[in-house]
């Protein structure tokens, strides 16, 4: 496997890492816990455990030792009983004597061989006979069998003389404490994401214009005071928006007042050559108050619901019908809901549509599901369409683009810049392409 350079290995654990503030909190708790563990563990066996075996095994082959040379000094059966019986009291060994055995000649070793090391470490410094021993045969006991005059001499000794059998109650304790104080630090952390996240979810919530109640803020004191913050903030932009939409609907009236005594007047008055122009000038500036008034309030207010997206587009091309286009509309045959702000996305749409209708003969809408959930609405025109490099300046505000589109005279170049308004405040956003009819495509992406 072939390493990565130095310089790499930063950028490499990165990718790595945890992105949410939940996995990154609980790698700094995890982290050093699991270090501090794997340490503390290797400490205690190797300064220890391993030392406290290896002083068993000592003291174990000691006494070996000492029956083995007792016998050895007199190889009878009344020695050997007599041994055996002091071992048997004093040092909880049992002693045999397997009359004209041999060694087994097969080794069996535990897995770790830890202990096994430790008993022949001890074995070899105090025997000069040859020896076999085996740990692994019974649970509790450690069988050795050492080469002594007429045979062999098997003694079965405890296990508990040559290893430390109580060191897995330290490392259960070690692991019972680290699973409780992980437990405690997890629930603090989960609190703590928690704030963030409902503090995360009230922005979004706002940015896309939905009305949601104000909450308590909690969390530690600096995401408390992001909160507080932000709930301030919220009020005066809100505030800010009331403000402005009384004084939009105070403009209109001012407005439509004078219009409409205008209208009156002309209807009043007896006919003359100018009076269609007039009437044609009047239903502009009002097709104008109605475009700037769309713009500068918006449907931010408006509570999002599940529409028929088909439906929807239907009603967008029949006005496209309307206007003099062929309207086309495309959807899945199951048909395609979407919860989203009624108004402010068929107010999109519609001009999306009136926009194809204006610059094109032919208008498709089209509307499918995208893989993240959301819709993605689609309306396409057989006109001149756009240069790509005008495609960003298309959507400014009162941009008309008449070399390129041939702007119809009634828009004031809001058509766009409403329908981008729209998009970003359900969270989605638009982009302009080359059509299949020939002229511009408008994608509209809004997420579920």
């Amino acid at each position: 496997m072939r390493l990565l350079p130095a310089y790499l290995w930063p950028r490499f654990l990165k990718r790595r890492l945890p992105t949410s503030l939940w996995g990154r909190s609980l790698l700094i708790i995890v982290l050093p816990v699991a270090v501090m563990q794997v340490a503390v563990t290797w400490a205690f066996f190797d300064a220890h455990w391993q030392t406290v075996t290896a002083r068993l095994s000592d003291g174990l082959a000691g006494d070996i030792a000492w029956a083995v040379e007792t016998y050895g000094d007199a190889p009878t059966p009344a020695n050997l009983a007599r041994i055996a019986d002091r071992a048997e009291r004093t040092l909880s060994l049992s002693i045999a004597l397997q009359p004209d055995a041999a060694l087994p000649d097969e080794q069996r070793r535990g897995a770790l061989g830890v202990v096994d090391r430790a008993v022949e470490r001890a074995l070899l410094s105090r025997l000069d006979q040859p020896f076999w021993f085996d740990t692994t045969r019974y649970p509790a006991y450690i069988d050795i069998r050492v080469e002594a005059p007429g045979g062999v001499l098997r003694i079965i000794a405890p296990r508990e003389r040559a290893v430390a059998t109580q060191a897995h109650i330290f490392v259960l304790w070690l692991l019972v404490a680290t699973i409780l104080l992980m437990g405690i630090a997890v629930l603090f952390i989960r609190n703590q994401v928690r704030a963030i996240e409902r503090l995360a979810d009230a922005a979004e919530a706002f940015g896309r214009g939905e009305t949601q109640p104000r909450f308590k803020p909690h969390g530690a004191r600096e995401v408390r005071a992001a909160a507080t913050a932000f709930l301030a903030m919220r009020d005066r932009i809100q505030r800010h928006i009331d403000q402005r939409t009384a004084l939009l609907a105070s403009v209109s009236h001012d407005l439509r007042t004078p219009l409409t005594r205008l209208r009156l007047e002309l209807a009043l008055a007896p006919p003359f050559k100018r009076q269609d122009a007039m009437r044609a000038d009047m239903d502009e500036m009002e097709h104008m108050i109605d475009e700037y008034l769309a713009f500068a309030r918006g449907e931010a207010g408006e509570a999002a619901r599940a529409i028929d997206v088909g439906a929807l587009l239907e009603a967008a091309a029949e006005d496209a019908r309307r206007a003099g286009a062929e309207a086309e509309v495309v959807v899945p045959a199951a048909g395609l809901t979407a919860t989203l702000r009624p108004l402010a996305v068929k107010r999109a749409v519609t001009n999306l549509a009136g926009n194809a209708a204006a610059h094109g003969e032919q208008v498709r809408l089209s509307a499918r599901t995208l893989a993240s959930g959301g819709v993605e609405i689609a309306v396409e025109d057989d006109g001149p369409g756009i240069p790509e490099e005008m495609h960003e300046e298309a959507f400014r505000p009162f941009s008309r683009l008449d070399a390129s589109r041939n702007q119809n005279r009634k828009g004031v170049g809001l058509g766009l810049a409403i329908a981008r308004d729209v998009a970003r405040g359900h969270g989605g956003d638009i982009s302009l392409g080359r059509s299949d009819l020939g002229g511009l495509k408008a994608v509209m992406r809004l997420p579920g």
